[in-house]
């Protein structure tokens, strides 16, 4: 496809975003189905109550940062399709950091393309930004923070990760892998981090799936566990953490760290949602879940995170990619919306796939999807039909958690285990360093 280039496909997502704004407009107007997210709506109505002067928490079931309430403050006196056009943009701009992440890797430019594609194209997400949903922003700012990295600038990475996890809590996960990938034989003060591209990874040349190096030692290892590198992380990203949850206490009190933070680590839902918890919740709704019945559900997800860390932190993208798709597949609620979290990550781990389109892909590709439609089918029978499916939508839940739990063995089975970093270990037999 020499004949297109990013920027021409930038521009034409660009165009086919705006017009998709623009019909949506006009659904909304004419038809009985809203093609805009109600969350849209309740962003907008927070927004406008901010720009009154009032808090965004008086409107209900507002739970999000007041940031993006202050984000979308021209929906007022502008227009209410303000917030849209930023939701695009920063979807525009995932397509731009994902061209310029595996161009650093020094990934072929074709290659390049097609991985920015399966997001620029992709129905999920286009959808998303249009529709009036705010993930296209948290997905810009995680890959901000991967080029940081990348770039040797650990405070301005550390920076953006406090307050990404302050806009939205699931990003809190990717601490453990970005404090050991904060490797002092790979971040050396005053020097950027060497990379390994993609060409050497594919040499089939083995690497250690453990971020110990045989060389060094696990006692070595201890010893350099608190460098001055992930020191200066935690304490930058916890301080514009707490710099912006502090701030927004002191504004809004309780009503904002219920509904914006502790809302999301205790939510239960008995709205029917892919979750297989959703049944469960839904059987006992009149029961009130004590705080540590909510927090049970986390134990899976704690244990599937942890073995995915340990494992892959070293090949930092893959590892992001596997625990966001293992902290979907297992969460208590789980919507369409949350596909987006690890959609924005799967171009940056497909050059290093083994898998072939035909048929290994193919077949995923139509698990995932038909496991999806099978779960919409029954969704559509209980929502519009009135029907009473609801073991039929928990099996289908069943299925969809069987597919999504395929897919990461798949993707583990079939990727090129390759560190991001080069590491600097110490030669046996000298005081050199050499590089890997």
């Amino acid at each position: 496809m020499k004949w297109l280039k990013i920027r021409t496909l930038l521009l034409l997502s660009a165009i086919f975003r705006v017009i998709l704004i623009v019909y949506g407009e006009w659904q909304d107007t004419h038809m009985e189905v809203r093609y805009t997210d109600v969350d849209y709506l309740v962003f907008s109505d927070a927004a406008s109550l901010m720009a009154n002067g009032e808090s965004p928490y008086k409107r209900t079931t507002y739970r999000y940062s007041p940031l993006l309430a202050f984000l979308l403050t021209p929906n007022s006196f502008i227009h209410r399709s303000w917030g849209k056009f930023i939701f695009s943009a920063a979807d525009l701009l995932v397509g731009s950091f994902i061209q310029y992440i595996l161009k650093k890797r020094e990934v072929p430019e074709d290659m390049c393309l097609y991985s920015v594609m399966v997001w620029l194209l992709n129905p999920f997400t286009f959808t998303i930004g249009t529709r009036g949903n705010c993930e296209p922003i948290v997905c810009a700012m995680i890959l901000w923070i991967i080029i940081c990295l990348i770039n040797g600038n650990v405070v301005q990475a550390a920076f953006w990760y406090g307050l990404v996890v302050h806009f939205r809590i699931y990003p809190i996960i990717y601490a453990l892998p970005i404090i050991l990938v904060l490797d002092p034989h790979s971040f050396q003060s005053g020097q950027k981090p060497r990379l390994v591209n993609w060409k050497s990874s594919q040499d089939n040349t083995p690497y250690s799936l453990n971020g110990v190096s045989e060389v060094d030692g696990v006692w070595t290892a201890l010893k350099t566990i608190f460098t001055r590198g992930r020191i200066m992380f935690a304490m930058v990203s916890g301080s514009v953490f707490i710099l912006c949850t502090g701030l927004f206490f002191f504004l809004y009190r309780w009503e904002f760290l219920n509904e914006a933070l502790l809302y999301h680590l205790t939510r239960t839902d008995p709205r029917h949602n892919f979750s297989i918890y959703f049944y469960h919740i839904y059987l006992h709704v009149e029961h009130e879940f004590s705080v540590v019945e909510k927090l049970i559900s986390f134990l899976p997800q704690l244990m599937v995170q942890l073995v995915l860390i340990f494992r892959f932190a070293q090949d930092l993208m893959f590892c992001l990619f596997l625990q966001t798709l293992a902290f979907v597949a297992f969460n208590k609620v789980i919507t369409a919306q949350y596909f987006v979290w690890f959609f924005c990550l799967l171009p940056l781990i497909l050059p290093w796939s083994k898998m072939k389109l035909k048929w290994e892909g193919l077949s995923c590709v139509v698990l995932w999807m038909g496991a999806q439609t099978h779960w919409l089918l029954w969704g559509y029978l209980l929502e519009f039909k009135g029907k009473n499916v609801f073991l039929q939508l928990w099996l289908a839940g069943l299925v969809f958690l069987a597919a999504n739990t395929f897919l990461l063995i798949m993707f583990i089975r079939h990727h090129r285990y390759s560190p991001v970093f080069k590491q600097l270990v110490r030669a046996t037999s000298g005081n050199r360093d050499k590089s890997e």
